[in-house]
């Protein structure tokens, strides 16, 4: 994740992830993710990036998300289809990039 430049990873503790989301709140975030697929009939590498846009966070929900601990093992402490979704103002990509992998590049290629 991408956001005013930096590259934010995995918040260790409750107040580096409140930094995380402060620097988010109406700000705009890169959620980048890529994905090698491999089988005996095609090799496709894929580097996909969904761009949301967000409105500035209520300090209250913002305070229950962090006690929750939701935000543990998320990249910047973001949970775009948890805590993020109603600040959501604008979604450039797809949102399963957001999940980590974009399905919507794989499915075409697979068989069923």
């Amino acid at each position: 994740m991408v956001c005013s430049n930096q590259v934010l990873g995995k918040a260790k503790d409750k107040e580096q992830a409140r930094k995380m989301l402060l620097m988010q709140s109406g700000n705009k975030v890169e959620i980048l993710t890529a994905m090698i697929y491999q089988s005996q009939a095609l090799y496709l590498e894929e580097f996909a990036k969904t761009t949301y846009y967000f409105d500035e966070y209520d300090s209250k929900d913002l305070n229950r998300y962090l006690n929750s601990n939701d935000w543990q093992g998320k990249a910047g402490a973001c949970m775009v289809e948890g805590f993020c979704k109603p600040y959501i103002k604008k979604v450039i990509g797809y949102e399963s990039t957001a999940k980590g992998l974009c399905i919507e590049t794989l499915l075409p290629f697979l068989e069923f």
